[in-house]
């Protein structure tokens, strides 16, 4: 019943295919090379992906795809006949080419006849779609294989790593790709070594003893399978997989342990520790199907038995549905398989019959409709982005062990390093932070888990060429003695920290000058990156323009420019009391003495007696309070509630001032003072004065590029005698005002010379350090080793045996001692005035408010007279004791109470009166009636 209910659906699929104009069949064509282990696998995924795809009606609507299949045996030149041949059947499209080689000379073919060329192996990045339009992708490209690789030497904080690679399409622009990723990390392949693609074991032994003598532990290995064992075998005979070398393989490696697994033991005994990478493909329903068919499928189409699916027969397996899919959309969009003849092919003579060659006229629309294709396959999505490449690029990041091999992490476009699934990240925001780049441990070469350090130095017999400074003066830092016999501070810090190294560096110091002038650290700096020297050690500053050529260890001393002139002794005299203050510090102090006492006064002077009196006593009065205050003297006890508020912050402020002079006259009159008419680069720079400074320091270029310093000014010295002289005879005699010098110098030069001191402060911050190349390592390791030094005291003891000597500064010799500014003592004076205005405003406040109680304001009259009679009556108020006031107020208020008492009584009287008037009034009237009507 199932069969004939199918045979009905295919019936019908058929009618619909012929009556939409749909073929019944069409060609593709396959290009691989079937002795090889993608080769074997996808030859298999292939021919199931073409039976699954034809007994599906519903994918080609009817139609068949008919594959033919061409071995090219990774060749070239067959791969272009095959190519040619298969397009002489009218093949609309090719699986493969296999491999890169290939692909690049089919390519322009699949150009001139405009056939999609889909390869699910080829993964060389220089592929693009712009040269090659018609050469689609269907895996993950290179570039990103060697994105992950970088992401790996970055992560672990490796900076170089030697390449070995078949010399061939494949191998040189994958390891092209991989030093443009490696660039952007500020890593570098510092040596490429290139294999035949027919390279012999002896040919290879050759190659690694060069790479054994070069610095760099870290090793990529990119080639195919027939080469890449090969070279595990001769680096295990040369024992370079063991401790401190690290390994990283391309997916070949991969690629052969999921084909060929098990591996025999010698040859997994050659590759323990080494990290590969694998395309990653995600878990899903239709991969565990494939998964489950393949035993199936190889035990039943290979003579050899079993083959390992790998990661591209899955692609190749997808590609083939891909195609179907594409060829679908290609006739629904109304495509046609037509093909025309090659006007420039029909021209050629001869018997290759090229001539009968055709392009094919959909190619174009076929070739979109790949690059439009949506669907979900057994590697997972299947979707292009805009330069032609699949989405989603991700590897897993595999450690080989033991007999077989474990997972440490995922790589992914989208998120860099990870141990968790790339697909579980996409639904996040891309985090490509540090902190989140995480992999498991490793068990690396040498069955260690320790991180190896990634390079050694180079066991080829030479020797580290370190150029020396041969200085003619301050040879206490470093002193050249013949053109063996360096010694001095820097090389004595320098021999220190190689030894502290885990590692031996031979290593020869080499004198750079010409022994009559102290040559220039900036030319020897330059040499390096010249390869005249391979690093400089002496008194080297760490300025911004030696940076720029190479990279310094951690200053093992500070450093920094100063200004040494000559100063003299400067005596106490009569007037030095004065001295710990400035004019405007003694000027405001005294006004707010004064102040305070005037504002005390006003608050006092209406309750307390001892500030009454006639007005020479209150004037008397108000300057001993104010100055007796500064020490607390004062005698005259205040009441008011104001008056002590304004006295308590007043005593505080002068408190603070009685400690500060003290403190600063006790230093001026005990510590030694020494002058100079120059304090310091400012007021240098100011002067036309001459400057001296050291030849071929550094010194020069910044005081006439950063200070803009005329170079008319500048005088070259060569030696601490020649300071002291100059600095001696002064800008009158020929000689200088100062010498502008790095500190470490100036410190040596004052160490024996008093009457010279370094005036001003340091103007630039910098240290001395050791050079190396860029991104040399042992740079670091010597940094390192420079810090422990500094802590066990190694350091200072080396400094002590050198350049400790008894300095003039550590006689306690000081510039000028600053004057207290007013400056510091702003505030204290700002909180003192506000509590004075707000007791004053407070004060008049009451006052008014009992001067309007005490004598309220006439309302008949407002003449300009009444006003100043009222104001005259104010100020004899404000004038007079309160208690007078309350006094006079109070009787006031008696007497007003008595006459209205008398007032009153008088109003009574009267009322009295005419009441007993009006009686008797009505009494006579009252008996006038009485007798008139009688």
């Amino acid at each position: 019943m199932l069969l004939m209910i199918f045979y009905c659906e295919l019936f019908v699929y058929r009618i619909t295919a012929q009556a939409s104009g749909r073929p019944s069949v069409v060609n593709i064509g396959a290009l691989l090379s079937f002795n090889t282990n993608v080769g074997k696998v996808a030859k298999l995924a292939i021919k199931a992906a073409v039976d699954d795809v034809n007994s599906d009606p519903t994918t080609l609507g009817g139609t068949k795809l008919k594959l033919q299949m061409q071995d090219c045996n990774h060749s070239g030149f067959l791969a272009l006949a095959e190519a040619l041949h298969l397009m002489e059947g009218q093949t609309v499209a090719i699986i493969g080419p296999q491999d890169a080689v290939t692909a690049h000379v089919v390519s322009h073919v699949a150009n001139e006849l405009q056939v999609p060329l889909l390869s699910f192996s080829a993964t060389d990045p220089t592929l693009s779609s712009l040269q090659f339009p018609y050469f689609v992708r269907t895996t993950q490209s290179d570039q990103y294989q060697m994105a992950a690789i970088a992401e790996i030497v970055d992560h672990y904080g490796w900076r170089e790593v030697i390449a070995i690679y078949v010399d061939d399409d494949h191998g040189r622009n994958g390891i092209a790709a991989l030093g443009d990723t490696l660039a952007a990390k500020r890593c570098r392949i510092s040596f490429k070594a290139p294999l035949s693609v027919e390279a012999t074991e002896d040919e290879i032994t050759d190659l690694l003893v060069k790479v054994a003598l070069t610095e760099s532990r870290i090793i990529v290995v990119h080639t195919h399978y027939n080469r890449g064992p090969v070279v595990f075998h001769v680096a295990q005979y040369l024992g370079m997989l063991g401790t401190g070398y690290v390994w990283i393989a391309t997916s070949w490696l991969s690629t052969a342990l999921d084909t060929n697994s098990p591996f025999p033991s010698d040859v997994m005994d050659d590759i323990q520790g080494v990290l590969t990478l694998r395309t990653y493909t995600p878990d899903s329903v239709l991969k565990r199907k494939f998964i489950s068919r393949w035993r199936n499928l190889t035990d039943a189409k290979t003579p050899n038995g079993y083959i390992g699916l790998n990661a591209y027969g899955f692609y190749a397996y997808d590609t083939v549905w891909l195609l179907a899919r594409a060829i679908n959309s290609f006739f629904k969009q109304g495509g046609n398989l037509s093909f025309s003849k090659d006007s420039r092919l029909s021209d050629i003579q001869g018997h290759l019959r090229l001539d009968s060659l055709r392009i094919f006229n959909g190619g174009n629309l076929l070739r979109d409709s790949i690059l439009q294709a949506n669907m979900t396959g057994t590697a997972g999505p299947a979707r292009f982005n805009s330069h032609g490449d699949l989405i989603n690029p991700a590897y897993e990041i595999i450690n080989v062990i033991g007999t077989g091999y474990r997972r440490i992490g995922y790589w992914s476009n989208y998120s860099g390093l990870s141990v968790v699934r790339p697909e579980t990240l996409y639904s996040k925001p891309p985090n490509r932070s540090s902190s989140n780049q995480r992999l498991y441990s490793v068990i690396w070469p040498g069955q260690t888990t320790q991180k190896p350090r990634g390079w050694v130095f180079p066991n080829n017999g030479r020797h580290l060429r370190i150029g020396v400074p041969n200085r003619v003066s301050f040879r206490e830092f470093v002193s050249v003695k013949g053109s063996e016999m360096t010694s001095g501070f820097c090389i004595d810090v320098f021999t220190a920290a190689i030894n502290l190294l885990p590692y031996a560096v031979p290593y020869k110091l080499i004198p750079f000058g010409d022994g009559h002038n102290n040559p220039s650290c900036t030319e020897l700096v330059r040499l390096i990156t010249a390869g005249v020297y391979d690093a400089a050690v002496g008194d080297i500053a760490i300025i911004t323009n030696r940076t720029k050529m190479a990279d310094f260890t951690q200053p093992y001393i500070e450093s920094g420019l100063v200004v040494v002139a000559p100063v003299r002794k400067l005596n106490s005299n009569a007037w030095a009391f004065l001295s710990p203050f400035t004019p405007m510090m003694w000027g405001v102090t005294a006004v707010f003495f004064l102040a305070v006492g005037a504002v005390v006064w006003i608050l006092e002077h209406r309750l307390n007696d001892e500030f009454r009196g006639p007005p020479k006593r209150q004037v008397v009065t108000i300057l001993w309070f104010s100055f007796s205050t500064m020490f607390f003297a004062h005698k005259e006890k205040t009441v008011s509630a104001l008056g002590r508020l304004v006295l308590i912050i007043w005593l505080f402020v002068v408190l603070i001032i009685n400690s500060s002079y003290t403190a600063s006259l006790t230093s001026i009159l005990t510590v030694q003072k020494l002058s100079s008419p120059i304090k310091g680069i400012d007021s240098l720079r100011s002067s036309n004065y001459p400057i001296g400074y050291q030849v071929n320091s550094f010194a020069r270029n910044y005081l006439v590029d950063e200070l803009n310093i005329d170079e008319s000014r500048l005088v070259p010295l060569n030696s601490p005698e020649e300071y002291a002289k100059a600095l001696k005879d002064g800008p009158h005699k020929g000689g200088v005002a100062a010498v502008v010098d790095d500190r470490a110098y100036a410190e040596l030069f004052l160490s024996t010379r008093c009457e010279f001191s370094i005036v001003g402060q340091v103007f630039t911050k910098n240290g001395w350090g050791f050079a190396f190349p860029r991104d040399s390592p042992l740079a670091v390791d010597i940094s390192t080793a420079i810090l422990k030094l500094s802590e066990n005291g190694d350091l200072q003891r080396i400094h002590d045996k050198w350049l400790l000597r008894s300095a003039c500064s550590s006689q306690g010799a000081k510039l000028d001692v600053d004057r207290l500014q007013l400056k510091s003592f702003s505030g204290l004076y700002l909180l003192c005035g506000l509590a004075c205005l707000l007791a004053l405003f407070i004060y008049l406040m009451q006052i008014v408010h009992q001067f309007s109680r005490h004598y309220p304001g006439d309302t008949e009259s407002n003449g300009g007279s009444s006003r100043s009679a009222r104001l005259q009556t104010f100020l004899s108020f404000v004038n007079e004791k309160e208690d007078e006031v309350k006094s006079r107020s109070k009787r006031r208020h008696v007497e007003r109470t008595s006459y209205r008492s008398e007032d009153e009584m008088s109003s009574c009287n009267s009322n009295r009166k005419h009441i007993e008037l009006s009686s008797n009034l009505s009494l006579d009237s009252d008996t006038r009636n009485c007798n008139g009507s009688s």
